[in-house]
């Protein structure tokens, strides 16, 4: 692969990251980490619940510390790194990036549902003049067609996106799969193209490097896969791949080496590795994000997380729909006399 451009890497540990620990980030982790990732030369660090601003509620799992404290944290000592927070329209609304943007942010992501792109209008707009970097996300980008995606893209390009993602949310893509859909963003979008992937299916490097390789620009990456289901692709192992390929990160690979043992494996509550539910998740076409619910769900009606998983991915269950986890456990458990 031969590539002659520069890679910008967002580090998402500190949002997609928070529904590994079950949202319990505190000021210190997030201090100490976004210090690190800072000096480091991380480009862009993004802090909010894993469900974006306005996530910390019952139905999306309740946080330790409101995050607007977290991202006023990591504004104070990330240095010349920029501080990004997720919108997820419906949960996080426009007076709460306000309020983060008071705070220091400099980039806003503002993420639908692949078919949905058009609920993200108020969200880029009001992003854009409030003098942000926007980026659009097109997640769950498995259950639309490539003509869709597209479709979908131009739509948040047309609202003021400066770049547009395709997010792999449930780890659920083959390479030959992200290889169709970048190639296709990138002869129909006039924007930056990027890619946000997860390792359930333990495909995150790969389809990340195939990304790149159909010209993605900005690429997504957790520091020792801190993040949902099996975490997305490994920073650090991210930037010594790029670095043998002879492209430019400008981060400091011993240094975010240092970061992924020193500063994150602490944080970790146990590691990340591709377990039975994760592997189910990619699997299935499952959000990532409903591992530690459907988990839960399991716990408490006696059932196995898997079944969970897999009917909710024959539902076609998206995120925002994690109410349906417990609804899903309850028939199974009912069908089964339990």
């Amino acid at each position: 692969m031969t590539i002659e451009r520069d890679i910008l890497i967002t580090e998402v540990a500190l949002r997609d990251g928070s529904h590994a620990i079950a949202h319990q980030y505190t000021v210190e982790h997030v201090t100490q980490v976004a210090q690190a990732l800072g000096e480091a030369g991380v480009p862009y660090i993004e802090v909010s619940h894993g469900d974006g601003l306005g996530g910390s509620t019952l139905q999306y799992g309740l946080s330790h510390t409101d995050e607007m404290k977290l991202i006023e944290a990591a504004v104070s000592v990330s240095g010349d790194s920029k501080i990004a927070v997720l919108v997820l329209p419906g949960i996080g609304t426009v007076s709460e990036l306000k309020q983060a943007v008071s705070l220091g942010v400099k980039m806003a992501r503002i993420g639908t549902h692949v078919t949905e792109a058009d609920v993200s209008a108020q969200h880029l707009y009001k992003a854009k003049e409030l003098g942000l970097e926007t980026v659009g996300f097109l997640m769950m980008s498995h259950m639309a067609s490539i003509d869709k995606l597209v479709e979908q893209a131009k739509l948040m390009e047309s609202y003021g996106a400066d770049a547009v993602y395709m997010f792999d949310s449930a780890g659920a893509l083959l390479p030959n799969q992200v290889r169709e859909r970048i190639r296709a963003l990138r002869a129909n979008v006039g924007i930056d193209v990027g890619f946000h992937g997860h390792n359930n299916l333990s495909l995150a490097m790969a389809n990340t490097l195939a990304a790149i390789e159909e010209g993605a620009q900005r690429i997504d990456g957790s520091i020792r896969c801190l993040g949902a289901g099996a975490g997305n692709t490994q920073t650090e192992v991210l930037v010594a791949v790029l670095e043998q390929l002879g492209i430019k990160t400008g981060i400091d690979l011993y240094k975010i080496m240092d970061v992924a043992e020193n500063v994150i494996a602490p944080i970790l509550q146990v590691p990340q590795e591709i377990t039975r539910d994760n592997l189910v998740l990619g699997y299935a076409g499952v959000y990532s994000s409903f591992l530690l619910h459907a988990r839960r769900a399991a716990q408490h009606f006696g059932i196995d997380s898997r079944d969970i998983l897999i009917e909710l991915g024959r539902r076609k269950v998206v995120g925002g729909q994690e109410d349906m986890i417990i609804d899903v456990a309850a028939e199974l458990a009912g069908a089964r006399g339990i």
